[in-house]
């Protein structure tokens, strides 16, 4: 027997004695040196070894344990557990995107997202920062309406003599108004309140002032004609649809004050709960608001007539050209025969010199101003604008 053959006999009959005493038979206990060679094989190669006595014959534990697991461990489909894997962070993100809370499912109701809204391509998402990527947060201030200065502000028809139906707003002594003056109108806004009903619908704080001065009239030292004020507060919510090829953008509810802030018997006022519904397609958008009077006590009502003159509602239509802006409102007291009153203005702006723009405008019907609620009228108005719609 040879050197090699020697040392290996002592470690067979080890193991055999130490399995005799455990109940072992050696018939059953005895493993072949081609059992042994053959685990090996296995654990290198990471075969399926051939039986468990060849697992049995290995020296190092590690290598049994491998051994046993290779002969008898269910195989794992790798392919499936990659694909597991990878559809787990899909379904962990679109669980993320659905509404936890019911505030976030109210929020959704107003929002049916179907394109994205894009704030450098978006109107009415610069104007009213309706998508998450335009939001910039509270109490900053932002333009509102047109903001422009008409040195050049001719009427066709003076209002001499200003009236209402109650006689304690009815004015007997002319005015000696001049036919040319000047106008001006500032409009900012700002956000109150932000994500009102989960990331959608914010409040929005308006004012605006227009004034008619007759700077040209120096025989009643160039009085301020008629300014109007009007604060307002808004909730505007982000909409996503599609209506005669238009994009619904916008839903909101307005709650606008207007007056002139003077007294009896040139004082004109109301209050309105005006809506809001907003639509765009490219360059072009679109603002329908049909409001509702607040009625007044009729003692106190210093126009009670003006919804049959200024309307019951308005239509405004903006387009960008270039770098030319077009507007045009039209509003209507929704009734006929006599009480089929209305008016229609037009605004255009454009590119003087540099940042200069130009502003021209053209008014005619009924309510200019309050002042002339129920008078009709044609203006042109020449000057420069400082900030438009969009």
């Amino acid at each position: 027997m040879s050197f090699k053959s020697f040392e290996r006999a002592p470690l067979k009959l080890s193991m055999l004695s130490m399995l005799s005493c455990m109940g072992v038979s050696a018939a059953n206990a005895e493993i072949s040196t081609n059992d042994t060679a053959i685990a090996k094989t296995t654990v290198v190669a990471s075969a399926s070894p051939a039986s468990a006595k060849a697992c049995v014959a290995l020296d190092s534990n590690a290598d049994r344990l491998a051994c046993y697991d290779a002969l008898f461990k269910v195989p794992v489909d790798t392919t499936n557990a990659i694909a597991a894997q990878a559809a787990a962070p899909a379904e962990s993100e679109q669980a993320k995107a659905q509404p936890t809370s019911l505030k976030e499912k109210v929020g959704n109701l107003f929002a049916l997202e179907a394109d994205p809204l894009d704030p450098n391509v978006s109107l009415l998402d610069k104007r009213w920062e309706l998508s998450e990527k335009a939001k910039l947060g509270t109490w900053n201030i932002r333009a509102f309406k047109p903001v422009y200065l008409l040195p050049v502000f001719w009427t066709t028809k003076k209002n001499e003599f200003p009236s209402s139906p109650n006689p304690n707003n009815t004015v007997d002594e002319d005015q000696n108004l001049k036919s040319l003056e000047s106008k001006f109108q500032l409009s900012l806004k700002t956000k109150a309140w932000e994500n009102i009903i989960g990331n959608n619908g914010d409040l929005w704080l308006g004012y605006t002032q227009s004034s008619r001065w007759q700077v040209y009239n120096g025989e009643e030292s160039r009085p301020f004609r008629e300014t109007n004020y009007e604060p307002e507060a808004s909730l505007m919510f982000r909409t996503n649809y599609k209506v005669f090829g238009l994009d619904g953008r916008l839903l909101g509810v307005t709650l606008n004050h207007q007056s002139n802030g003077r007294s009896d018997p040139l004082s004109r006022s109301w209050n309105r709960v005006i809506f809001n519904v907003g639509f765009e397609k490219d360059n072009f958008a679109l603002m329908l608001r049909p409001w509702i009077r607040i009625q007044e006590d009729s003692k106190n009502d210093n126009n009670p007539d003006i919804e049959d003159y200024v309307g019951r509602g308005d239509l405004t239509a903006f387009y960008k050209w270039n770098d030319h802006d077009f507007s045009l409102m039209l509003r209507h007291s929704l009734k006929d025969g006599d009480d089929s009153h209305g008016a229609a203005q037009f605004d255009w702006t454009f590119p003087i010199s540099g940042k200069l723009r130009g502003h021209f405008q053209v008014f005619d019907g009924y309510g200019e101003s309050l002042i002339d609620y129920n008078h009709r009228a044609t203006y042109f108005g020449l000057g420069i604008s400082l900030m438009d719609w969009y």
